[in-house]
């Protein structure tokens, strides 16, 4: 596929995201003196920002990127998930997927910030696993969305907050294999390797590290494959990307492994980087991209996200502006 054709494609393409949703809030101040309290900084509070967190804003990097994302969650009976539902109304995202759990939070993460630093972050959430009742409802929703919707790629993004349990895992992989449908996965450590037969499975590398035990060397290309084979043989994927930071990323697809570097920039943040970087490898796998092309898209993707404060969707126009300049590709 002609570079040019490739942005103009993912307006045609449709993503299934499985995941847990939160809502990032920002409380925004200044600071002019130390409590007499505790020794602590006393913050003026100018303003109160929510924003979509977590699979949310995996859907929010999809949408702006062309694509129709279909987001599937489990959330609670509770002011934040009413506060949740108001934002993917105001982001036209489609929340057909998202069901409600009695006794369960919907999360928030709260940050609080002065002059673009962070001082402090509390969490309010409930993270253990959906009860056996809601998963087997969720599953059966979650495929008929896919089939109702003719759905490109599912995207599973797990952030250990009970929403992705092994079950539902298993269930939809095998599923979505059945009809010939390609996954990718950003995966955390509880279900770490309960991916088995995942099309594309992105963890970073400390996740990697804590998961199989050893330290990677990043200078060494044999620690990464290694690693990357450690991961084959347990879940039997078809291609690993894993994260590197500022190094890049690396990429087993299994015709060649290569370290893709990255462009050096200005880091504001890096907050949502990952949740951008497997969104754009989602449509480059959805549209049979050569992989290597498909993660040199998704590392200027990441990077792009990481020169603004705060959780934001990747520009288009800025991606596709400097997807071009690549002498590279």
């Amino acid at each position: 596929m002609a570079k040019v054709d490739i942005f103009s494609a993912f307006e045609q393409l449709k993503v299934l995201v499985i995941g847990d949703v939160m809502i990032d809030r920002y409380l925004v101040g200044h600071v002019e003196r130390i409590s007499p309290e505790a020794p602590v900084p006393i913050v003026n509070l100018d303003s109160v920002d929510n924003r979509l967190g977590g699979a949310a804003n995996v859907a929010l990097n999809l949408k702006a990127l062309g694509a129709t994302p279909f987001l599937c969650s489990v959330i609670g009976e509770d002011n934040a998930a009413d506060t949740l539902q108001q934002l993917l109304n105001a982001e036209g995202l489609i929340d057909t997927g998202i069901i409600k759990e009695a006794n369960r939070k919907t999360t928030v993460k709260t940050r609080v910030l002065a002059k673009n630093q962070q001082l402090l972050r509390f969490d309010s959430e409930v993270t253990s696993p959906i009860s056996e009742v809601t998963t087997t409802h969720f599953i059966q929703h979650i495929q008929q969305l896919i089939q109702d919707e003719q759905i490109d790629v599912v995207l599973f993004q797990d952030y250990n907050k009970g929403v992705l349990v092994p079950k539902l895992i298993t269930a939809i992989i095998d599923y979505c294999n059945s009809k010939n449908i390609p996954t990718a996965v950003d995966p955390k450590r509880d279900n770490f390797f309960a991916y088995k037969n995942v099309t594309l499975f992105k963890p970073n590398l400390k996740e990697v590290s804590e998961a199989l035990n050893f330290d990677i060397n990043t200078e060494d290309t044999k620690d990464l494959e290694e690693a990357a084979n450690a991961i084959h043989n347990k879940i039997n994927n078809t291609y690993t990307l894993i994260t590197l930071s500022e190094k890049g990323m690396y990429l087993d697809d299994n015709r060649e492994r290569v370290i893709i570097p990255t462009k050096p920039r200005h880091i504001a943040d890096v907050c949502g980087a990952g949740d951008t970087v497997i969104s754009v490898a989602s449509l480059g796998l959805a549209l049979q991209i050569d992989m290597k092309l498909t993660c040199q898209l998704s590392n200027l993707a990441g990077g792009i996200v990481c020169e603004s404060v705060g959780v934001v969707p990747v520009n288009k126009a800025t991606l596709k502006r400097e997807f071009e300049m690549l002498n590279t590709l």
